[in-house]
């Protein structure tokens, strides 16, 4: 040991050990009773502070190049957040960007939802990422490729693709924080013309007719928009977001950002009476949170996208909303909106008033985690021939356990009445225009990682879906008719404290808060 001076001679064998001790040179033992500056309190760095012996404490923090190469570090007692640059910090397997210069005020992103709304705190995160300079980078993906088998007489088979892929910025500006984000899809190429089949769903046009039994393809150009956001003190914090295209301040986190359906590539049947605005050609939204509350409203282009799912649209920013959303830990977020959609559909004359609320639950575990949403979604129409409520119910889970499985389920009931045309309407004695159904759609399935990386997860996967309507839609879609679903999925690894680039190793004294 640096400092100690060993004496040349062996000890005396039979001498004790706190004998030996005392007889090496320059070396003091501590004596039974303590000395009078000792502290009874004292840290072990201060009683191991021996004259002549120069030894490392046990509370020396390592340096910031060690840092950088350890993993697992999480996992060790007392460690605190760790500083990535001048926004991200790391706690845990959780990444948080502060907002302007604050040590307090930090936005997770694992809280993130998409546009401006909330998942719990400790929902997973699949994320590239890279320090570049003043700014920290960010890149998510996902693409599912794979067979996808509609059952009966409506149903048919078609190899498809659905994919989105989605840069973020961050880069501190003034007193805030600036975030930059696009959002991408290849679904116009890599969908069959309509759309990808899904019985029961309706929502948008092709070639100037309602989609029925499709999933219209996502925009080339799903969202190009920037966020600014002041702290306001250590709890609060004021923001704007301006997209073109992007989502107004309505309904839960769109289907494909939620972590209750991470695994499952399907659309929900409910998702033009609750998320189906995450992309609107023309949004802007102001609010404000203060610790576990969220209040934000939106001014915004109504309109669903047109046939051209490659161009960029414009229409009068002529509808509204208002969102509360509320995080009372870090495993739970909810929210309440209301919305007002000056004529949404482009067929359809009529305005819609969109009501929704959501509970989403987030639970990691050792070697897993597991995500739950409850959400409600109701479209009050005011049209020729459409006045009335249709309701959307949907309860989705995913599990993952042992790192690489998942389980998922979706279990929807929803109301549609734009199912039937004017033929088939004719066929049953049905008079009225818009007629509408109860229809269940009951989701189970399940996927299993085969090749991990630091960068990159790959998973298979398979679901199956039942169905329940009223018997009158028999004759059109089978007594009992059965899909699904057989898929290959790639996205990002999960981001983990280990795996984080650019990272400074730079502990803080005191683990920061969350606001």
């Amino acid at each position: 040991m640096p400092g100690m001076q060993m004496p040349s001679a062996s000890p005396n064998p039979q001498a004790s050990p706190q004998q030996k001790m005392e007889n090496m040179p320059g070396m003091q033992m501590p004596q039974g009773s303590p000395s009078p500056g000792a502290q009874p309190g004292a840290s072990p760095q201060t009683q191991m502070n021996m004259p002549g012996m120069n030894m490392p404490m046990p509370g020396a923090s390592p340096s910031p190049g060690a840092m950088e190469n350890m993993k697992g570090m999480e996992n060790m007692p007392g460690m605190g957040p760790m500083n990535m640059g001048p926004l991200g910090v790391m706690s845990g397997n959780e990444m948080s960007i502060r907002v302007g210069s604050s040590e307090t005020n930090l936005m997770d992103v694992g809280q993130m939802g998409s546009g401006t709304s909330w998942q719990p705190d400790t929902s997973p995160t699949f994320m590239m990422d890279k320090q570049a300079g003043d700014w920290l980078l960010m890149f998510h993906y996902n693409a599912i490729v794979g067979v996808n088998a509609q059952g009966g007489p409506r149903g048919v088979t078609k190899f498809e693709s659905a994919n989105w892929f989605m840069p973020m910025a961050f880069h501190k500006l003034g007193n805030g924080t600036l975030q930059l984000r696009g959002m991408f899809s290849f679904e116009p190429f890599t969908f069959a013309r309509g759309g990808s089949p899904l019985l029961f769903q309706t929502g948008e046009t092709f070639k100037n007719q309602p989609l029925v039994d499709r999933q219209h393809p996502h925009d080339l150009w799903m969202e190009l928009s920037a966020q600014y956001t002041m702290a306001l003190g250590e709890r609060g914090t004021w923001f704007t977001y301006f997209g073109y295209p992007g989502e107004p301040a309505l309904g839960p986190p769109a289907f494909m950002h939620r972590a209750s359906a991470s695994e499952n590539p399907s659309a929900t049947l409910s998702h033009h009476l609750q998320d189906s605005t995450h992309i609107s050609f023309g949004v802007l939204t102001t609010g404000f949170t203060y610790r576990w509350f969220k209040l934000e409203g939106s001014i915004f282009n109504g309109r669903e996208p047109d046939e051209n799912r490659y161009n960029f649209e414009a229409h009068p920013w002529n509808s509204r909303s208002v969102r509360l959303s509320f995080a009372p830990n870090r495993n739970w977020s909810m929210q309440i909106s209301h919305g007002f959609l000056r004529h949404p559909e482009a067929l359809e004359p009529g305005d819609v008033r969109r009501s929704t609320a959501s509970i989403s639950y987030n639970r990691p575990f050792n070697r897993g985690n597991w995500a739950t949403s409850i959400i409600w979604g109701r479209n009050h129409l005011n049209s020729p021939g459409k006045i009335g409520n249709l309701n959307g119910y949907t309860a989705e889970s995913t599990v993952n356990f042992l790192d690489k499985n998942y389980l998922y389920t979706r279990l929807e009931l929803v109301d549609k009445d734009d199912l039937l045309r004017a033929a088939e309407r004719a066929r049953l004695g049905i008079t009225q225009e818009h007629p509408s159904f109860r229809i269940g759609a009951y989701t189970f399935g399940g996927a299993r990682d085969i090749w991990n990386t630091d960068k990159v997860s790959m998973a298979v996967g398979s679901d199956v879906t039942f169905y329940s309507k009223p018997s009158v839609l028999d004759q059109f879609y089978g007594t009992n008719p059965v899909s699904w679903r057989l898929y290959l999925r790639i996205r990002p690894a999960k981001m983990k404290m280990g795996q984080m680039h650019g990272m400074h190793g730079n502990m803080p004294q005191k683990p920061q808060s969350n606001p």
